[in-house]
């Protein structure tokens, strides 16, 4: 018998020397009539052989192995096929070059190859993804004769198609669409290479899944429509393949789901895809929705877009997971679809601006707003209008009224408190046109028997706008009309004194929310004068909290009090006022001790030309010796606050303080505070004194 060798001439056609190929077919023609008998013999010393170190001899064996099969026992394809399937991983092209060709001339000229369709095609088509472009461009000649030949073949069944069929309207780009006869080829063998084929995408093994992803891409382009009837199977493979470790199998796994949003009805691929939603949404079927989303015709999908709106807006959807990777999936979903669909977006405009602020809003998405944004803009863009800021004047309310549903029910972890931060902060001159809306909504959340870590929360974002009043809530002038319910049913009870560290930060906050109103001038000295018997008792019990800020913000407000209606206090009131504030003359704070002198400064002018400037002598004269003593203080910058407030002082009872100044200046550590102050006093009432 020849040796195994004598065979490796095989596939003269493609690319070996014309006398190995020659000499090979005369061998074979020579031996056909008994060959047959032992060609079987000779598979397992090939397969032994066909893993050889050496890649001659690898190339050979499978040339030899092509011939023992193609002129011997055809029912040895079987025997060979998991060896041969190994060499599409072959590191060496020669090795897969020499596979490539022995597997199509099998495809054109075994005699059994009908039977074996199923399982040669995988291989063939394998090598289309090959690195090497002379192996590509091999795999692909063979497979455009192999269809043309099966087209000949079959001329009679496929008369109709080749007479009447019609082009896809709609077809990948830069994509050439295969012959008839290979479409048939596929369509006809895919129930059969596909549950192979999805078990190879979810290996352990990578290179196999790598392969694998890129032989099911090439197989849904053949397919087309016949993909429909696979549709469960392709999906639980993608769904998996999709959280692949490797890029490259995710890659291909995109872009093979993207051919079914080109060649499935959106009534069976959207209707599948989304029904998974009702049970566990997952990043990766989100990730395959997007890919058939950018894979479908803007007119196809439209129909379905309100469907898909709703099914992403739930908050079973867009609220399901706060990691990274699942947001950025549903956020590139939004975006694919404002590509596709673009103006045909308006009828989900308000779905999308949900799903857009839940995202926002979720803190681990944080790195992603300058994108959510973005796509805001192409959002607004897609309806012909300005900025996304068009978008929240569309929608605010029904945001508004979106994340209020449940707001008697809030606590910390309620995620419609970080959307309604994202709606109330992100508009910004918006909001000022939905106030009605937003105090409902904080009216109901800020009472002192809510969760206080949500108080706390919630105040945040009130003092935010607060401090851009004019560019948010007062941006249409109506916030004025809202004051009383922010002072007497949000602010006022919120200053009462309770046990806790988020009780003491809450009053912070507040205090500094009152603050940022009457720093804005959005109190009008009216208004301060209706609200101060209300509010004075908590801003003077303020001055004792532990938060430096807290103090701070009392003694400003307290000074601001002062000077608008201080003359319309009483004599009690005077009293308290200037003892809690002096107190904080004493503060570790540099800066609370300045707003302390300041406070006290606008006490004393309170009481020029004043009835109860007679009966309050003694607690000027208290005064006087109270802030002799921090005139010495070792601060210079609350020495000369504190002068500052001796002189505006000094008019009510000069020759009272020169006397007390005379009783202390030697016990300053320098006497040049008070010379400074004795100066002032005579230049103000002349030399007489």
């Amino acid at each position: 018998m020849p040796s195994v060798l004598c065979f490796a001439g095989l596939g003269g056609s493609v690319g070996e020397e014309p006398c190995q190929g020659w000499m090979l077919s005369r061998c074979c023609l020579w031996l056909t009539e008994h060959f047959h008998l032992q060609s079987e013999s000779l598979i397992k010393p090939l397969m032994q052989t066909i893993s050889h170190q050496h890649y001659r001899v690898r190339v050979d064996v499978i040339q030899a192995t092509g011939a023992v099969i193609q002129f011997g026992n055809g029912k040895s394809v079987d025997d060979v096929l998991s060896h041969l399937a190994q060499r599409l991983f072959d590191e060496i092209p020669k090795v897969r070059h020499a596979l490539t060709a022995v597997v199509g001339e099998w495809l054109l000229h075994l005699k059994d190859r009908y039977s074996y369709f199923h399982k040669l095609i995988p291989l063939l088509l394998g090598s289309f993804a090959d690195e090497i472009p002379e192996n590509t461009k091999l795999a692909q000649t063979y497979w455009e004769e192999i269809g043309l030949q099966w087209e000949k073949e079959n001329e009679e069944d496929l008369k109709d198609k080749m007479d009447f069929s019609v082009s896809p309207a709609h077809y990948p780009k830069g994509v050439t669409r295969p012959g008839l006869g290979c479409r048939e080829l596929v369509s006809r063998n895919l129930s059969k290479i596909l549950p192979g084929l999805c078990h190879d995408i979810t290996d352990w093994v990578e290179s196999t899944r790598i392969k694998a992803s890129q032989l099911l891409y090439t197989l849904l382009l053949h397919a087309e429509d016949h993909i429909t009837q696979h549709m469960e199977l392709l999906l639980r493979t993608l769904y998996q393949a999709c959280l692949d470790e490797e890029t490259e199998v995710v890659k291909n796994c995109v872009k093979a789901a993207e051919l079914i949003g080109t060649f499935v009805s959106p009534k069976v691929s959207v209707k599948l895809i989304t029904s998974a939603f009702e049970k566990t949404p997952k990043a990766s079927c989100i990730m395959v929705l997007t890919a058939v989303i950018r894979g479908s015709p803007k007119e196809i999908l439209q129909p379905h877009l309100t469907h898909l709106g709703n099914t992403l807006s739930q908050a079973e959807v867009c609220e399901r997971s706060e990691e990274v990777f699942y947001v950025e999936q549903l956020l590139y979903c939004v975006q694919a679809l404002i590509e596709v669909c673009q103006e045909d977006c308006k009828e989900i405009s308000l779905q999308l601006m949900k799903i857009l602020v839940t995202i926002m809003a979720i803190p681990s998405s944080q790195h992603l707003k300058e994108k959510v944004e973005a796509t805001m803009s192409s959002l607004a863009e897609a309806q012909g209008l300005d900025s996304f800021l068009c978008l929240y004047k569309q929608h605010i309310f029904q945001l508004l009224e979106g994340v209020s549903v449940s707001c008697d029910s809030w606590t910390c972890y309620s995620p419609e408190i970080l959307q309604l931060e994202v709606i109330a902060t992100h508009s910004g001159p918006v909001i000022g046109g939905a106030l009605n809306n937003l105090m409902l909504i904080l009216k109901t959340c800020l009472q002192p028997n809510k969760d206080p870590q949500m108080r706390l929360k919630l105040f945040t974002v009130l003092s935010q706008l607060l401090q851009r009043a004019n560019e948010t809530v007062n941006s249409q002038g109506l916030f004025p009309s809202y004051l009383e319910t922010v002072i007497k049913d949000i602010l006022a009870p919120n200053l009462l004194w309770h046990a806790g560290r988020t009780a003491a930060a809450i009053r912070t906050t507040a205090v500094s929310c009152l603050w940022a109103l009457i720093h804005c001038e959005m109190l009008s000295p009216e208004e301060v004068l209706k609200v101060k018997d209300g509010l004075m008792p908590q801003i003077i019990a303020a001055l004792d909290e532990d938060s430096k800020i807290a103090r701070l913000m009392a003694c400003r407000i307290i000074g601001v009090v002062l000077k608008v209606c201080g003359r319309q206090f009483d004599e009690d009131k005077f009293k308290n006022t200037y003892t809690e504030v002096l107190k904080r003359l004493d503060d570790a704070s540099c800066d609370v001790r300045l707003a302390a002198a300041h406070t006290l400064t606008n006490w004393f002018q309170c009481l020029k030309d004043s009835d109860m400037k007679s009966s309050m002598e003694s607690h000027i004269e208290f005064l006087y010796q109270e802030l002799l003593i921090h005139l010495d203080d070792p601060d210079q910058n609350t020495q000369n606050a504190v002068l500052e407030v001796l002189k505006e002082g000094s008019v009510l009872y000069p020759e009272l303080l020169v006397k007390e100044i005379g009783g202390v200046v030697h016990k300053h550590r320098t006497p040049a505070y008070c010379n400074q102050l004795l100066h002032h006093i005579q230049s103000a009432r002349g030399p007489a004194l």
